[in-house]
């Protein structure tokens, strides 16, 4: 039987987030606005839900005046984007 794929991640554009947090240890919101291309009010929502489901810290500032949000992935996102892929490859091997 084939692993459920989390839901949460099977968005596309949650999906690109985590898989940017993974392979850095941090990234602020600008950044991943470029490199996901995503627009500032779907990012920003994106980000709520992985906050909200343990996935990533937020963390909000500021650097001279200007707002900076700030985001890692916790050992929860890590695990959930492992068992993420662990079942697509299920799927593609099927």
């Amino acid at each position: 039987m084939l692993k459920p794929l989390d839901p949460l991640l099977h968005s596309e554009l949650r999906l690109a987030v985590i898989s940017i947090l993974i392979g850095v240890e941090a990234a602020d919101f600008v950044y991943l606005k470029e490199r996901t291309g995503a627009t500032s009010g779907n990012l920003s929502v994106q980000i709520d839900k992985l906050s909200k489901a343990g996935y990533i810290e937020v963390e909000k500032g500021f650097v001279g005046r200007k707002p900076r949000t700030l985001c890692k992935i916790t050992e929860i996102g890590r695990a959930a984007f492992k068992e993420y892929v662990e079942a697509l490859k299920d799927y593609i091997n099927m």
